[in-house]
């Protein structure tokens, strides 16, 4: 494979975290020699089919459409002080209590065992759509809250919230809503941008303090599900001060949706007349649901499929799969971007095209080293960043000793995947982050817009390698001429970003409107691609001079991360801690804690050389005065921080001996030469598996 001479320079003098010596070897002889799969936020490889019962509930329980709506989320590490054995004991004594509240409402039926059917579907929701983890902490969420509100003890601070985290398909959301709601009346879900949130209803408990905890749990169960022309009735009441207070309750607190109305109650005894508070729904109500559910039709179509693609680059393969569905780029979200020397699956979602459309072009698509399945309707669209990471199936071949060294290839292997299993390795972003140009890199083109330098960002876009292909000739002629309308005669249908461009150049101009135009031709995620591209070069020359001034030890100044748990690059301001002389004293701090910024408007520095190190870079690059925005392009730049070390999970490895796949027995002489390796493992998101192996085998890409 053909290396980019400045780029292994400007990868070769960045510094290692391990000491061990390392062998040679070759990468991505062939696609297939590099397997890339992606791991959803739920922890599943989403190469693999999905035959879920979840997506056929809707077969099962009652439809969507009278769910309550959606609300909002985080995870919160809300866990209230009580030994773990009386949590057990409140756990059971909870789900005992929920068992017996139907009382208001008309009865659902009930099976042999005294449950209802109702509560057997919820229970079989919430058991089928979360996993047994996540329904544990649901359940001891929810206990939590009730016997803090059981003790009388306030809930001091932000109110608690527990995440589900994110549910892309709509109807599931919805059937997990209500499954809550009405197993949980005491609790509320929230949802956005199709993540679920649970937090205390604490409605449900202000009106504790007028009705029994039965009925306001059989009020709440009501209000949820919403069963047109269906009434609640409270229990019988004398006092006419406290049925007041009931309705004014109500009326206040729901008045938009219910009304109420007091009745006599039916054979009660003229000396002791009993008067029964009743409600209903709202008609307006009822027409209000149904309008949203016509415009809940009307939606936008979002489905999500999983895009198989060998030799081809990520931003060509969108670009083709849009000619032939017929929508454009911006109308992808996908989740990661993915090598393109490489065998890759990842999640995507398309806006605007059915999964009846998507199934169609299976065999056009087969010509292009692509395929799509696990296709199906969801709700939304997919973000960056939105994964919990990669699986890796990697074959490195031609093994050999480093130059100079005598010493058994075995061991040097093995002492050097342990090495980094053990001790992780520095996380760089990776090459593929660039570009692999040997004349231009993304990050050369980031800095140009960062500077508003429009027409020079574009002229950089479109500059030519020195190869002789029709790409390269496009290119060159138009760098000559910038006749965009004859570069788009000899610029193949294939390049899509690269027509885009020249379309826009021909309509508007090789002027600064007219370039800032053209960029508009990309959709944002591509725009801002660039930026990153050249923070992250910045972040590795940045965590390179750290390791080297100050190695191992966490020094005064530098930056930890306080949330262990934390998505790396996604730590607030507020989890960053600026280590102090006293706490690097007493080495209060490991390195794996360490965080350097990633440039934007909303980040510190280190209080070190290091952060000294950043302003003269910027100061170099011309960027002392930049606010990391480009309100031309609309493009926001806040920064973020990321780990300066990583470990590689679920590591396993095996030598082969050329055109033998027995593992060779241990300490038995192998000759290097006719040796391959083949290591898996699994790297959270953001994290590049040829670092891993750079550091692995102390070899430059």
């Amino acid at each position: 494979m053909e290396e980019d001479t400045d780029f292994r320079i400007r990868f070769s003098s960045l510094c290692y975290i391990t000491d061990h010596v390392g062998f040679h070897g070759t990468i991505k002889s062939s696609p297939s020699d590099f397997v890339v799969i992606e791991i959803d936020e739920r922890g599943q490889l989403v190469n693999k089919a999905i035959n879920e019962p979840t997506y056929k509930m809707s077969k099962v329980l009652p439809e969507p459409n009278n769910f309550a709506k959606k609300t909002k989320l985080g995870f919160q590490n809300l866990v209230f002080e009580e030994e773990s054995n009386q949590k057990v004991n409140i756990l059971v004594q909870c789900s005992d209590d929920e068992q017996n509240h139907q009382s208001g409402p008309e009865k659902e039926d009930t099976s042999n065992d005294g449950t209802s059917k109702g509560e057997e579907e919820k229970a079989y929701a919430l058991g089928s759509l979360l996993d047994e983890k996540t329904n544990e902490r649901l359940n001891q969420f929810a206990c939590d809250i009730k016997e803090k509100w059981k003790s009388k003890s306030e809930l001091t601070g932000p109110s608690p919230e527990f995440s589900l985290g994110r549910i892309l398909d709509k109807n599931q959301r919805a059937i997990l809503h209500s499954a809550i709601r009405q197993k949980f009346p005491f609790l509320i879900t929230v949802g956005k941008n199709s993540e679920i949130v649970v937090k205390p209803n604490l409605e449900y408990k202000e009106l504790c303090h007028l009705v029994s905890e039965e009925e306001a749990s059989d009020f709440f169960k009501y209000l949820d599900a919403k069963k047109e022309n269906s009434k609640f009735t409270f229990k019988p009441d004398t006092n006419k001060d406290h049925r007041k207070a009931v309705h004014h309750f109500v009326n206040k607190k729901f008045g938009n949706l219910v009304e109420t109305k007091s009745f006599p109650e039916a054979n009660y005894n003229a000396g002791n007349p009993n008067t029964v508070i009743t409600v209903r729904f709202r008609e307006k109500a009822h027409k209000h649901r149904k309008r949203s559910v016509e415009c809940q039709e009307r939606k936008v179509i979002y489905t999500a499929f999983t895009l198989q693609k060998e030799n081809i680059e990520m931003f060509e393969a969108i670009g083709f799969l849009a000619v032939i569905l017929g929508v454009i780029p911006s109308d992808f979200s996908y989740a990661g971007l993915k090598d393109k020397k490489a065998i890759t699956y990842q999640a995507m979602v398309v806006r605007k095209v059915t999964p009846e459309r998507l199934k169609d072009i299976e065999k056009e698509i087969k010509k292009k080293r692509m395929n799509v399945f696990n296709i199906r309707s969801v709700d939304d669209s997919l973000r960056l960043g939105q994964l919990k990471g990669n699986h890796f199936d990697i074959v490195i071949r031609n093994l050999k000793n480093q130059i100079n060294d005598s010493a058994n290839l075995r061991e040097r292997i093995l002492e050097a995947i342990e090495n980094v299993k053990h001790k992780g390795f520095v996380n760089y972003y990776g090459p593929q982050r660039f570009g692999m140009g040997r004349k231009v890199h993304t990050d050369q083109i980031g800095l140009a817009l960062l500077k508003s330098e429009m027409v020079k960002s574009v002229r950089l876009f479109l500059t030519p390698e020195d190869l002789d292909d029709p790409v390269n000739r496009a290119k060159k002629y138009f760098l000559q001429t910038e006749d965009a309308k004859g570069t788009l005669s000899l610029m193949p249908e294939f390049k899509v970003r690269e027509r885009a461009l020249l379309e826009s150049l021909h309509r508007f101009g090789m002027t600064e409107e007219g370039c800032i135009q053209a960029w508009f031709s990309f959709p944002h995620s591509m725009r801002i691609f660039y930026i990153h591209a050249y923070s992250s070069k910045i972040w590795n020359e940045a965590v390179s001079y750290r390791l080297a001034t100050y190695g191992s030890r966490v020094v005064e100044g530098d930056l930890v991360c306080l949330d262990e748990d934390g998505d790396d690059e996604q730590f607030p301001n507020n989890k960053v801690h600026l280590v102090t002389e006293e706490e690097e004293s007493a080495n209060a701090y490991a390195i794996h804690q360490v965080v350097l910024p990633v440039l934007g408007y909303n980040v510190q520095y280190p209080k070190n050389e290091v952060g000294l190190w950043y302003q003269e870079v910027l100061n170099r690059d011309g960027l002392q005065t930049c606010r990391f925005k480009v309100p031309t392009l609309k493009l926001n730049v806040p920064g973020c921080y990321r780990k300066i070390l990583k470990q590689p999970r679920n590591l396993s490895y095996q030598l082969i001996e050329k055109h033998d796949t027995d593992v060779k027995a241990e300490g038995s002489h192998i000759d290097g030469a006719t040796l391959s390796l083949l290591i898996s493992f699994d790297l959270d998101a953001s994290c590049y598996a040829t670092v891993c192996l750079r550091e692995i085998m102390k070899h430059g890409f």
